[in-house]
């Protein structure tokens, strides 16, 4: 995990640079500074919307007594989206993008839960999750008396 997550940290820098030094020498480097600013002003702008919009649906869903999974995910996606946004760089931009819209968010969302469930085992238990026997299936009915309803034996 942590050679992964080494390789990580120093591929896609280097492919960042490589690639944003082939548009500069492709085109300008005005352009690509240019390109590189608009993206993440979009993606800001992108990420503030859809911000609000899966704020709103948490909010519903909390208001409906319901927890509000897929939203919570979509706001960690998209949080993820606006970090990638941040960094400099014509690949993070682009995968930062891809988290903004619904469609393909939704896409990677899906993937992300069944990472999840092919690696956690998960349990749930709650009230009236006890296993009954056979006493306490059974309803004894009673009543009682209060000192009012008594009657003296004298």
């Amino acid at each position: 995990m942590i050679l992964k997550l080494l390789l990580l940290l120093i591929v896609v820098p280097l492919a960042e640079l490589a690639l944003l030094l082939y548009l500069a020498d492709a085109t300008s480097w005005q352009l690509t500074l240019a390109l590189v600013i608009a993206t993440g002003v979009i993606g800001t702008a992108l990420a503030r919307s859809q911000g609000w919009r899966v704020w709103s649906r948490i909010q519903e869903e909390l208001a409906a007594g319901r927890m509000p999974a897929e939203p919570l995910l979509d706001a960690v996606l998209i949080f993820l989206a606006g970090a990638l946004l941040l960094a400099p760089g014509v690949l993070t931009d682009l995968m930062g993008v891809t988290l903004l819209i619904p469609w393909t968010r939704n896409y990677y969302r899906r993937r992300l839960v069944a990472w999840f469930k092919s690696h956690f085992a998960m349990e749930t238990t709650g009230f009236g999750s006890w296993p009954q026997s056979q006493e306490r299936s059974q309803v004894i009915d009673s009543y009682v008396i209060g000192q009012e309803d008594r009657k003296d034996p004298q």
